[in-house]
């Protein structure tokens, strides 16, 4: 027990003093997830809303691979993409590969189906009344649009929240698309995985603090937003 004890005092030193390594390592995580979140948010919450909106051929089929891909192994979305972006594959040109931008490019398709699924979840439990009276009211179509994307509000802020959490706990993804490059690419759960084999349980632990920090922030907001949507 010495060990872990004395690893975290040497932690709590590390985020007490701002260690350069540890806090180039959260920003590098907060930046990777933020572009992936507005890119899962900019494609899947208008994918999300046409699907549980509109009624149209195939859309029970968009519906099954959304699903399926909420459980798509994330090795695979890191092997797909590093694969696009390598020198010799079709988007090898763009220099992608072990940057940030790269790294957000898995981790958006990681929270995309997230935030699509969550969002088609939303709209269709709004009831049918509350459609056809906001068009008997005298609505147009795309007020009434409007009104049920109104009305979702907190469950997409939900998906969104959640998309968060997912993406900025992943490993593989960052581990593969990024390379892990300190200073430049490494993520806390990398810098975690890695200084924990390493034996350096001190900055591990620090930046395990600051993950959990983190989750809990997103609990919070989950279970926030759930509340504000069942007072609705």
């Amino acid at each position: 027990m010495d060990f872990l004890l004395d690893g975290l005092r040497q932690a709590l030193l590390l985020i007490a003093t701002f260690d350069p390594a540890t806090f180039s390592t959260i920003g590098v995580t907060l930046r990777a997830s933020a572009l992936a979140l507005c890119a899962a948010m900019l494609i899947g919450v208008p994918t999300g809303f046409v699907l549980g909106y509109f009624d149209f051929p195939g859309r029970r089929f968009l519906r099954l691979i959304t699903e399926t891909l909420l459980a798509f192994p994330t090795v695979v979305i890191g092997l797909l993409v590093y694969a696009f972006l390598t020198r010799h594959g079709p988007l090898g040109d763009l220099g992608l590969l072990f940057t940030i931008p790269g790294m957000a490019i898995g981790l958006a398709i990681l929270g995309l189906p997230i935030v699509t699924a969550m969002t088609a979840v939303a709209v269709e439990g709004i009831d049918e009344d509350v459609r056809q009276t906001i068009l008997t009211l005298g609505a147009s179509r795309l007020q009434a649009v409007w009104c049920c994307l109104t009305e979702t509000r907190h469950a997409i802020a939900l998906a969104v929240v959640t998309a968060f959490g997912r993406i900025a706990t992943e490993v593989g993804i960052a581990m593969m698309i990024g390379g892990n490059i300190k200073w430049h690419t490494r993520t806390m759960t990398t810098a975690i995985a890695l200084e924990t084999g390493r034996g350096e349980f001190a900055q591990g632990i620090a930046l395990g603090i600051i993950l959990l920090l983190i989750a809990f922030g997103v609990n919070f907001c989950v279970a926030v937003l759930r509340r504000m949507g069942g007072s609705q």
